[in-house]
């Protein structure tokens, strides 16, 4: 079966629909059932791409699309350019890893879209008055008109079925995995936390994410002397329409040399920082999967996070929840105070989710649509050769 990956979006660095794409094509690459998978980026994410996607296979092709690196290049793109590359390809499947413009009757084979959260309807001030009009609109056509949706979680499912209820017949869950390749390694941009402790946020600026409240629980550990007065915090995650509020938070807190900023670590920085930190803390409000909770749990680190159906269906029982309150950084300094407390937890694969598993879930999928009939397919295009249904999908 041939693939066809769509991950063109704007950043330069990893975020979680980025990691997605790529893990995406490593979990494909886990099964004997795909034969081929193009991965489609863009040019400016070639550097980022080609480090996530590991070592080469020789199923694997990647191709960098030189576009201007703009919203409205990129709409277009996936409206006109991409049904005519996927023809080209001779694709049997196009996966779209967020959702994206779909023109009508465009595609001869089906589409599938990954969907991680519905945020321009929930948290419209993440992306402003504007753009999250237009990102409604996208995705209230995109989720009409492709074949299959997968949620990241069950969380994000029952979002989408009350939203769009006549589209649930398309949907299931195939949760995102967690998974470090390589080893932990601490290079110069870690210097600064070398000998010390320190909290970890993985979050991108975003109000959802309250990372203001994460730096404010930080002083306060540190006030009350639960932290020694030399630890750090470091928060990873690209820059948004909350860096400023972040930025002057640290500030006016006076936290300017304990508070780190940083984007684009790899993936060896990362799981250095998972492994070194006291405990992850993720103080969201609303989550569509939670990806650090998951790589923190993975690494055998504490976790300390809001008390949320998105966290707690990753975590289960070995998170410390902070339920919502008026005091909230307190809650949340008590929270941090018996989590530093108790040993760290062993390392956990959460969900039981590994590349070959979801692999599995993906190709069999897949096949299901492969051999349904589509409204407006093309007749004259050569059937998919699968043979006779294998009674299950064999791993690399």
């Amino acid at each position: 079966m041939n693939v066809v990956i769509a991950a063109i979006s704007a950043p330069m660095h990893m975020n979680g629909v980025s990691r997605h794409g790529a893990n995406l094509a490593r979990a494909l690459l886990s099964t004997t059932a795909i034969s081929e998978v193009h991965f489609l980026a863009g040019a400016w994410q070639k550097d980022m791409f080609r480090s996530a996607l590991g070592a080469c296979d020789a199923r694997l092709h990647t191709h960098w699309i030189p576009l201007r690196d703009a919203n409205l290049s990129r709409l277009f793109w996936y409206y006109r350019e991409l049904p005519c590359i996927a023809a080209q390809l001779e694709a049997d499947i196009v996966h779209l890893t967020f959702p994206a413009p779909v023109p009508p009757a465009a595609y001869s084979c089906p589409v599938v879209l990954t969907l991680h959260d519905l945020y321009p309807f929930d948290i419209p001030r993440n992306f402003g008055l504007i753009k999250s009009a237009v990102a409604r609109h996208t995705i209230t056509q995109c989720i009409r008109r492709v074949d299959a949706i997968t949620c990241v979680s069950a969380v994000t499912r029952n979002n989408l079925i009350g939203r769009f209820p006549a589209e649930a017949h398309k949907t299931r869950v195939v949760h995102n995995f967690a998974e470090f390749r390589g080893p932990a390694t601490m290079t110069g941009n870690l210097e600064p936390l070398k000998d010390r402790r320190f909290l970890l946020c993985v979050a991108q600026h975003r109000s959802n994410k309250n990372i203001p409240l994460a730096i404010r629980v930080f002083e306060g550990l540190l006030a009350k002397k639960i932290l020694p007065v030399e630890a750090r915090m470091v928060v990873v995650g690209i820059p948004g329409p909350e860096t400023q509020k972040i930025e002057e938070e640290i500030r006016n807190a006076r936290l300017n040399h304990k508070v780190l900023l940083f984007s684009g670590l790899s993936e060896g920085e990362l799981r250095w920082c998972y492994h070194g930190c006291d405990l992850l803390l993720a103080p969201s409000s609303t989550e569509g999967f939670g990806a650090p909770v998951a790589e923190a749990l993975l690494a055998g680190a504490r976790v300390v996070c809001s008390d949320i159906p998105a966290f707690r269906e990753v975590g289960g029982d070995a998170c410390h929840y902070v339920p919502w309150t008026q005091d909230q950084i307190n809650a949340y300094i008590e929270a941090v105070r018996d989590a530093l407390d108790t040993a760290p937890p062993r390392s956990i694969v959460p969900l039981q989710l590994t590349a070959a598993f979801t692999g599995d879930l993906y190709a069999r999928l897949y096949w299901d649509l492969a051999c349904s009939p589509r409204e407006g397919a093309d007749p004259f295009r050569e059937p998919l050769r699968l043979g006779s249904r294998p009674a299950g999908i064999h791993r690399k």
